[in-house]
């Protein structure tokens, strides 16, 4: 596992739990908006941190934390990230997945043998204009399709979310994600932060009252639908 990031105690990134978060390096899309971009653009071939080091401050704070959350970049491309995941599943934590849809298999297979217990899936827009938010060409959305749908199945508990860009993301794009995740129990919509390390330049935050006809017309279609980050 090549993690770049730790955060030793969240309240925010795992739902309902005091966890920690853990960022892996690389990714295979290239949004404008993301914030991680020196984990997204060259990354350090180098671990940051350990696996020992992290498993052994999870070992020290057993009864105290109650969640690890791994984020990235896009986690799923990490090739040993099963028998990283087995390793702190034997500590006795549950554990949230972040990712980008983009390793169907994967994320099956994890889901599958019980590796992982909540999953945030990143919608990032309409399919018109997924290539642009996702910064690659002609992007192919079949294996974004095929998460979608596997989660759907309700065979973990889930999230999707859709963080908004000014330039990207309208209220007509945002029905368009709608109709993506129909029957989906939870969507959030988030606000964008310039963190000054974005790929992209001159984007802007959506302001609050739009963000909120976004949320109307999304539950249309969804069980529940909450802004974040305002």
């Amino acid at each position: 596992m090549n993690i770049q990031g730790f955060q030793k105690l969240t309240l925010l990134d795992y739902p309902g739990r005091m966890a920690c978060t853990l960022f892996t390096a690389g990714c295979n899309m290239r949004c404008p908006f993301c914030h991680n971009s020196r984990l997204v653009i060259n990354p350090s071939q180098e671990s940051e941190f350990s696996e020992e080091e992290i498993l052994a401050y999870l070992k020290k704070r057993q009864g105290i934390l109650d969640g690890v959350a791994i984020t990235g970049g896009e986690p799923l491309m990490q090739k040993d990230i099963d028998t990283f995941i087995e390793k702190i599943r034997a500590l006795g934590y549950p554990v949230k997945l972040d990712t980008n849809g983009t390793y169907p298999e994967k994320l099956k297979d994890l889901v599958n043998r019980g590796l992982v217990d909540y999953v945030a899936m990143d919608v990032k827009n309409s399919p018109e204009l997924y290539s642009e938010t996702v910064g690659i060409s002609n992007y192919d959305m079949s294996k974004i399709n095929e998460s979608i749908s596997f989660l759907l199945e309700g065979k973990v508990d889930y999230e999707f979310r859709t963080t908004v860009v000014r330039e990207l993301h309208s209220v007509f794009s945002v029905e368009g994600i709608g109709k993506m995740i129909k029957g989906a129990k939870r969507h959030y919509i988030q606000a964008f932060i310039d963190s000054g390390e974005l790929i992209g330049f001159e984007l802007n935050p959506v302001p609050k009252t739009e963000m909120e006809t976004m949320r109307n017309v999304m539950l249309k279609y969804v069980d529940s639908c909450e802004i974040r980050g305002i």
